[in-house]
């Protein structure tokens, strides 16, 4: 059976990509939108690459994968590097698959190191299964080679792959590349599908203590257990509202802001309470949105309203002094902090009631993922709240 499960895996670790300086100086964008000044990078990083095998039979997982990719994000929510609350980078792969090229390894890259949500979401629901050939040596090695890890050795570099098929397939030795990995400061978690002890026989757990990370086997076929609670209806009408607070500038705002809402319908279309997970990790500080958003590109200071030009603006906004743009934007972002604290001040209450009337019942991929981020993120002096 070919392994589909990978994908759902690094979607996970998707969530795991936080970032150790959340407030950083940025560069101030010219908005003449052709002539846009790239931020200058934060200092300290998680990294995170997701490594998805698309080939048949792992639909289970994927499921899976979305279905709590959200709790994991507003897990890692909770991190903290110093005093400061750390972003989220990830990278996606798939491979694996037929129709991938072959003479590449079947492997293609999804997305690059990105701490754009929606677009992650995105592209984890478009993922789709087929048969191939798995190649966990050379998926692996790829992510090394292509993906821009940085030399900064404060950043806390993680790749996740997932899969039940044996970790020697291919002409790429895994060992080899652990020794790439070790060189680089990067670490290798594998999640197998399927029984513990044949995920050792098969060698993923040998892939993963090669560069002291964590081997970790689940069922792929368990059901994500999603509890309703009473404050559920509540939060979802707050993301109502939250959505309202968003004002568009530049060539895609429209199109991202048409992204958040599908993927708020993707979110909706496993349950009501999956929903409401990913409300909750919209009011968190890791769903930024700089790139298409007002509010939060003046608050990361990656736009200067002196510099805005009429053609970028959204037409509520058109025709405006620079003086109404700023008190518009500005009583935006008091109506969405004062939302965000709302729902914040609900999930407390909602985590409260989930905690005392779940059972036994747990989500295996959920639960390995976040285990082994959190110990990993130790070494780099991450805590917890």
């Amino acid at each position: 059976m070919k392994t589909s499960i990978k994908t759902i895996l690094l979607c996970c670790t998707l969530i795991t990509f936080i970032s150790c300086n959340a407030k950083t100086k940025k560069q101030k964008v010219a908005y003449n939108e052709s002539e846009i000044i790239h931020p200058e990078p934060n200092k300290q990083f998680i990294k995170v690459a997701l490594l998805l095998d698309t080939s048949n039979s792992m639909d289970g997982l994927i499921d899976q994968a979305k279905a709590q990719l959200w709790d994991i994000v507003n897990e890692l929510s909770y991190a903290k590097c110093g005093n400061s609350k750390p972003n989220l980078q990830i990278a996606l792969y798939e491979y694996g698959n037929d129709r991938l090229n072959g003479d590449e390894g079947f492997i293609r890259q999804v997305l690059a190191f990105s701490d754009d949500l929606d677009e992650i979401s995105k592209e984890l629901f478009s993922l789709t299964t087929n048969g191939g050939e798995e190649y966990c040596g050379q998926v692996i090695q790829t992510s090394l080679n292509q993906l821009n890890w940085g030399k900064n050795p404060d950043d806390l570099k993680l790749v996740f792959i997932a899969g039940n098929e044996p970790f020697t397939q291919g002409k790429v030795d895994y060992k080899d590349v652990a020794t790439n990995a070790n060189e680089k400061d990067i670490t290798i978690n594998t999640i197998f599908c399927g029984d513990y002890n044949q995920g050792i026989s098969t060698y993923w757990k040998d892939g993963a203590q090669l560069t002291n990370g964590d081997y970790m086997a689940i069922n792929q076929n368990r059901k994500t257990v999603h509890i309703v609670s009473p404050y559920d209806d509540d939060i979802l009408i707050l993301n109502q509202k939250l959505n309202k607070t968003y004002v568009i500038y530049g060539s895609k705002g429209r199109e991202k802001l048409a992204l958040q809402a599908e993927q708020d319908n993707n979110a909706n279309s496993y349950s009501k309470a999956n929903a409401v997970k990913r409300t909750v990790s919209k009011s968190s500080h890791l769903y930024k949105n700089e790139t298409w958003d007002l509010v939060d590109a003046l608050e990361l200071e990656e736009v200067d309203v002196e510099d805005l030009k009429g053609d970028v603006l959204p037409t509520e906004l058109k025709g405006k002094t620079k003086a109404e743009i700023k008190a518009y934007v500005s009583k935006k972002s008091e109506e969405r902090e004062a939302i965000q604290e709302q729902i914040k001040v609900l999930n407390e209450k909602r985590k409260d009631y989930v905690l005392k009337h779940q059972k036994e019942t747990t989500n295996d991929l959920e639960n390995a993922m976040t285990k082994a981020i959190k110990e990993q993120a130790k070494k780099k002096k991450y805590t917890w709240e």
